[in-house]
């Protein structure tokens, strides 16, 4: 376990901080993104009164720390250190109550926003306008504009246009939570630029219309090709992931209830009556590759299956080569630790 201070421990592990004021929804979020919480569960959680941290490590790609903060806890009174904090967040996601007044709200988000930006430039400001599902589809635009206008109007007159702030309308009742999770996890993975080449690779050779690679424990998006995704398919290709595991726990455990219900030989064929064909091949124990085919493409499913064989072992290759950062990063961390003195002045003695 590296040590919070330690600048090599946000390397290895970005870090996330859920904020926002109390009641905007961040506890659910993170419950029914990383727990797998039924939405209606979470309006029993009690209101969070302390900061939750969580490791999120379901592969070498997703593999991050997510802060939850109370909305009630004033984090720049002088006892509190945010400089340390900011210091090592690779993302600030702000959550923002869309059926509420927000001006409290945004005069929290600028106040924020302005003091990390100060002490880390390179975080990425994600800012959820959240519980979009009681409003209707115009309400929802309107509020998202007004939103926008006003948050950039007050770094503007702060001077600071040049922060960028990326902005996302979510709910937990539908998937756009996920693929706003999506979004903001796929800025903290070095690696997105090859896998995302590597996915082109595959589809276009294989005939493919549609690829995503997905962390089937959370159903993020780690990567996907440059086509542009629309939310309908994303849809499809969640639930497509749900039913897999939900079966493969019913079927795919031994009699004597052993064994592991994800695993290389899970594959799945779902045909749609658009003459279309979604399938899915299990890439590691974490990951799969669900791809959108079409039906007389289908048909060269010899092609598709020897294709995704280069590309899992592609994968496998930049797991390998990200196992050595971290495990570099690790030794490094190990001894800057042991050459710091100890309390009487003396060298620590290494282990």
């Amino acid at each position: 376990v590296l040590d919070f201070n330690d600048p090599f421990s946000t390397e290895v592990k970005p870090r996330i901080l859920l904020m926002g004021l109390r009641r905007s929804g961040k506890s659910s979020i993170q419950k029914v993104v990383f727990h797998k919480m039924s939405p209606n569960e979470t309006l029993f959680l009690e209101s969070t009164n302390k900061i939750c941290r969580e490791d999120v490590s379901n592969s070498s790609f997703v593999n991050f720390q997510i802060w939850d903060f109370p909305g009630q806890i004033d984090f720049f009174d002088p006892t509190f250190d945010y400089e340390m904090i900011f210091r090592g967040t690779g993302a600030l996601i702000f959550v923002i109550d869309s059926q509420d007044d927000y001006m409290e709200a945004l005069a929290r988000l600028h106040l924020t926003v302005t003091r990390a930006y100060k002490v880390n430039p390179d975080i990425n400001f994600e800012i959820f306008i959240h519980k979009v599902d009681g409003l209707s589809d115009d309400h929802k635009i309107e509020t998202q504009r007004d939103i926008h206008q006003r948050a950039n109007d007050d770094l503007a007159d702060a001077g600071l246009e040049k922060i960028h702030l990326s902005f996302y309308l979510t709910s937990i009742y539908d998937h756009s939570i996920f693929e706003a999770f999506s979004k903001v996890v796929q800025k903290l993975i070095p690696q997105l630029p090859t896998l995302e080449n590597l996915l082109n690779i595959f589809i276009s050779n294989s005939g493919i219309e549609k690829a995503f690679l997905f962390d089937v424990v959370s159903k993020i998006y780690i990567a996907t090709d440059s086509t542009p995704v629309d939310m309908q398919t994303y849809e499809l290709c969640c639930d497509m992931i749900d039913v897999v595991i939900d079966i493969s726990c019913i079927y795919g455990l031994k009699d004597d209830g052993t064994g592991t219900p994800y695993d290389k030989e899970s594959m799945a064929i779902i045909k749609l009556n658009n003459t279309t064909v979604l399938y899915l091949k299990e890439v590691t124990k974490f990951l799969a590759l669900v791809c959108f085919v079409r039906e007389e493409s289908f048909e060269r499913k010899g092609l598709i299956d020897y294709n995704f064989h280069c590309f899992r072992k592609a994968i496998q290759e930049v797991f390998e080569v990200r196992m050595k950062v971290v495990r570099s990063r690790k030794h490094q961390s190990h001894l800057r630790k042991n050459k710091r003195p100890t309390p009487n002045g003396t060298p620590r003695m290494p282990l």
